[in-house]
């Protein structure tokens, strides 16, 4: 069963910025990071990473897995290919509506 667009807008909503992207294209390289890590070559502050993981990880994008003292963050590809899945099917919707748009522009 597909996702409402209710329950995919939060996650349209965390990918919306410039930061929350550049740690999911982080940690879309397949290892678990560190905020340590994350900060890294962001420009922003320590405590602004660990903002923007926490609206990810309410978005359910992104979970938190306690290795010793440490705290690292994984990508979770599931809701990904949801979006995925959600965005083909608009795109399929809209190439329909223009194709008939096109028909009747012709005629």
């Amino acid at each position: 069963m597909s996702a409402t667009r209710a329950e995919h807008a939060p996650r349209f909503a965390a990918l919306g910025d410039a930061t929350r992207l550049a740690i999911v294209a982080k940690l879309a390289k397949g290892a678990a990071q560190s905020i340590t890590q994350l900060t890294e070559g962001a420009g922003v502050t320590r405590q602004a990473i660990t903002k923007h993981l926490r609206v990810l990880e309410a978005a359910g994008i992104v979970r938190r897995e306690p290795i010793g003292r440490e705290m690292l963050f994984l990508l979770e590809p599931e809701p990904l290919v949801a979006l995925q899945d959600y965005l083909e099917r608009v795109s399929k919707q809209w190439d329909a509506a223009l194709a008939r748009l096109k028909v009747h522009v012709e005629r």
